[in-house]
C-alpha cells in the first residue's frame, strides 16, 4: 500500500514528528510503502484562490515543493495528517498544504483513499484539538475518503512527554494495522 505522510512540524525532534516516527515504523514493518513530506521544510506558497488550477490546465501558478507531493498524494492509497496544535486548530504549514490539495480537487475528491489524523498538543483536555478533529473530519467527508483513524495526543508539550506515553504504540500500531 502506498502511504503519504504529511507532518506540519517545524521541529525534527518534537512532538508530533515523533508521532510519526511511530506510525512509519508499524506501517513499513507491515510492507508498506511511505513517504514523508515535512511542509515546514518545504516551500509551499499559500493557496490565493486564483482559479487558475481550475481553468483548462488545471496547473497551480506557484512552481514550489507542491511539485513534489503532488505526484505522491494523487498515487497515495493513505494520507496521514501529523501537526502538532499551536492554537486550536492543524499548523499553518501543514494547512498551506491542504489548501494547495484545490488544484487537484477533481481527482482528490472520490477517490478511494483513507485518512489518518494524528496530532499533539501540550493543553490536558481534548477541547484543544476539537478544531483540528473537526477540520480533518470536514475534509475527509468532502472528499469522500475513509477516515481510519485519530490519535490525539494531549499533555504532550515536549519531546519526553508524548516519549512517556501510549500515544507511540497508538501511533505505531495505527500503521501496523493498515
Amino acid at each position: 500500500m502506498n502511504i503519504l505522510v504529511i507532518t506540519g512540524s517545524a521541529h525534527k525532534k518534537g512532538t508530533s514528528s515523533y508521532l510519526a516516527d511511530s506510525f512509519i515504523k508499524g506501517a513499513e514493518d507491515s510492507g508498506h510503502e511511505v513517504r514523508r513530506f515535512d511542509a515546514a521544510f518545504k516551500n509551499v506558497h499559500p493557496c490565493i484562490g486564483c482559479y487558475s488550477c481550475q481553468k483548462k490546465d488545471q496547473v497551480c501558478v506557484f512552481k514550489d515543493d507542491m511539485q513534489e507531493v503532488n505526484p505522491e498524494l494523487l498515487k497515495a492509497e493513505v494520507v496521514v495528517f501529523v501537526s502538532p496544535i499551536y492554537y486550536y486548530d492543524m499548523n499553518a504549514q501543514i494547512k498551506a498544504v491542504i489548501d494547495r490539495f484545490y488544484a487537484n480537487n477533481s481527482v482528490l475528491r472520490g477517490a478511494d483513499k483513507k485518512a489518518v489524523l494524528m496530532v499533539t498538543y501540550g493543553d490536558e483536555t481534548e477541547e484543544s484539538a476539537e478544531g483540528a478533529i473537526a477540520s480533518y473530519k470536514g475534509m475527509v467527508k468532502y472528499l469522500k475518503w475513509e477516515n481510519v483513524g485519530i490519535v490525539s495526543a494531549k499533555g504532550c508539550y515536549v519531546l519526553d512527554d508524548v516519549i512517556n506515553s501510549e500515544y507511540p504504540k497508538l501511533a505505531y500500531e495505527l500503521g501496523k494495522s493498515l
